[in-house]
């Protein structure tokens, strides 16, 4: 059985680092984040329909990374870390087109996960080309977001915060409560 833990929050907020040392620390995978990919391919200006892709897309790799992983220990239980799921689609299609794609509300509504990391947005922003939002306003509208989602929805979740050192300790801590 894989249990899956996702990171989800505003971009440049340290999802993908914390994803990866937690796979390392826990010897087992994690699922990047498709969109980076689709968007170093395809050039960082996209439209709505390009995140239906991207959707699709994130759900493919997951779904694949996550048969992996099931193939490593059929009999037991795995962990499996992921960067980003398809809330952070909802909240980047409203945030930039103001709607969202069906299908990614249907996939939020029949894909089951086991517990959630959102990471603030106290670390610094690192400029990186593909990055729309350096300024904290929108930031933390976009953690905002995040917050209202999961306080209406019922997997666990923990809100990790301050350095990274200081994310993976509360992210290890929360991950041994949560998997007593």
């Amino acid at each position: 059985m894989v249990k899956k833990i996702v990171a989800i929050g505003p971009e440049s907020t340290g999802k993908s680092t914390l994803c990866e040392q937690l796979a390392v620390l826990y010897k087992t995978s994690y699922c990047p984040e498709f969109a980076r990919a689709f968007l170093v391919k395809n050039g960082p200006d996209y439209s709505y329909d390009d995140l239906l892709t991207i959707a699709k897309g994130q759900i493919s790799l997951e779904d694949e990374i996550t048969r992996r992983v099931e193939d490593t220990n059929p009999d037991g239980t795995q962990l499996l870390f992921i960067d980003t799921d398809m809330y952070v689609m909802k909240v980047w299609c409203e945030f930039v087109f103001g709607k969202c794609h069906p299908f990614i509300l249907d996939q939020i509504a029949i894909r089951k996960y086991d517990f959630y990391f959102l990471c603030n947005t106290d670390i610094p922003w690192k400029n990186d080309p593909l990055r729309e939002y350096p300024n904290p306003a929108p930031r933390q509208e976009l953690f905002h977001m995040y917050i209202d989602i999961l306080v209406n929805q019922s997997t666990p979740w923990k809100i990790v915060e301050g350095t990274i050192e200081q994310r993976n300790q509360s992210a290890v801590e929360a991950l041994r409560r949560f998997l007593k």
